[in-house]
């Protein structure tokens, strides 16, 4: 979570809808067939389904949405109809007072009942960042509350970016460790074929149920990435780790044409070169990506403002 002195990015900065869509369409042009809405919290923009919708009209093979589930139950029905494909609940407690401390936010019942609104839908998931010592007792009861509604729980290494200004790599509970662990409990685990450039890595407890485990802490799936991130402000970011991106919102704003933006977008991506965790990986003394002062100053840090 974030610093408890954290900024808001300025309304007028933010992209509007019609913006939105036309910036989506444009990396349609480029190959981009699924988009994920992500956060911080997306349920939180006024309107959400209208934009679903818009976005829905352009034909994309996917519209995913990843939530805290806080408001999911009340805007579910209407996201669905919207043309929303799936779900992705972020999760990383279930008993009340350590959700309430990581979750900064005294709101497991709304969660849950978000959760189980959309049980069963198809490639419902739910999120969960292991800490190492603080929520990593809590694997098994998620693994069944995911059996529960139908739902394929992905326990997501601790990553140093954003708020994680306290971030030690004790903290991380390596893919190995939750495998160790799953198997003393279940006896075997079986690694699924087919990954791609897909950031989990999934598996199959021997009754059948599926997990997956994104190691991006220990073991970085840089070479294999395939994926934007466009900040609702407008920030082009190719890497979760970048420090800076690309102002696309000035080039909205600023009468290019499409075929204009759409050159630029295929030069920037060409020259790509971001590999973030696999050069933290090697860092002889890595700590957080950024401390509490310079999050104020650069609120694309944050992964409140990375949300896009």
């Amino acid at each position: 979570m974030p610093e408890e002195n954290y900024k808001w990015l300025r309304k007028k900065l933010i992209l509007t809808f019609e913006e939105l869509t036309r910036l989506v369409s444009l990396f349609q042009q480029l190959g981009v067939e699924k988009l994920r809405l992500t956060g911080g919290e997306p349920l939180v923009r006024k309107d959400l389904p209208v934009l679903v919708r818009q976005l829905s009209e352009l034909g994309l093979k996917e519209i995913a949405l990843t939530t805290n589930g806080v408001l999911l139950k009340r805007h579910a029905t209407e996201l669905f109809e919207a043309g929303l494909s799936r779900v992705t609940v972020s999760l990383d407690a279930l008993e009340p007072e350590l959700f309430k401390k990581m979750a900064q936010r005294d709101d497991l019942d709304k969660v849950l009942e978000g959760l189980r609104s959309v049980a069963h839908t198809e490639g419902l998931k739910m999120d969960t960042v292991m800490v190492n010592g603080l929520n990593d007792h809590q694997m098994f009861p998620l693994l069944d509350l995911a059996g529960e509604v139908g739902a394929e729980v992905r326990f997501i290494e601790y990553m140093d970016v954003g708020g994680a200004t306290n971030w030690s790599s004790d903290m991380v509970l390596s893919e190995e460790q939750m495998l160790e662990r799953i198997r003393d409990k279940f006896g075997s685990v079986e690694a699924l074929g087919g990954r791609g450039s897909a950031p989990a890595q999934r598996f199959c407890l021997p009754g059948g149920q599926v997990f997956g485990i994104i190691a991006s802490t220990t073991k970085p799936f840089c070479r294999s990435c395939d994926r934007a991130r466009v900040t609702a402000d407008g920030q082009l970011l190719t890497c979760l780790y970048s420090r800076v991106g690309t102002d696309l919102r000035r080039w909205l704003r600023g009468g290019l044409e499409d075929r204009e933006i759409v050159s630029r977008l295929a030069s920037l991506w060409g020259m790509r070169e971001d590999r973030g965790a696999e050069k933290r990986l090697f860092l002889e003394q890595r700590g957080p990506l950024a401390d509490a002062e310079e999050l104020q100053e650069n609120l694309h840090l944050e992964m409140h403002t990375r949300g896009g």
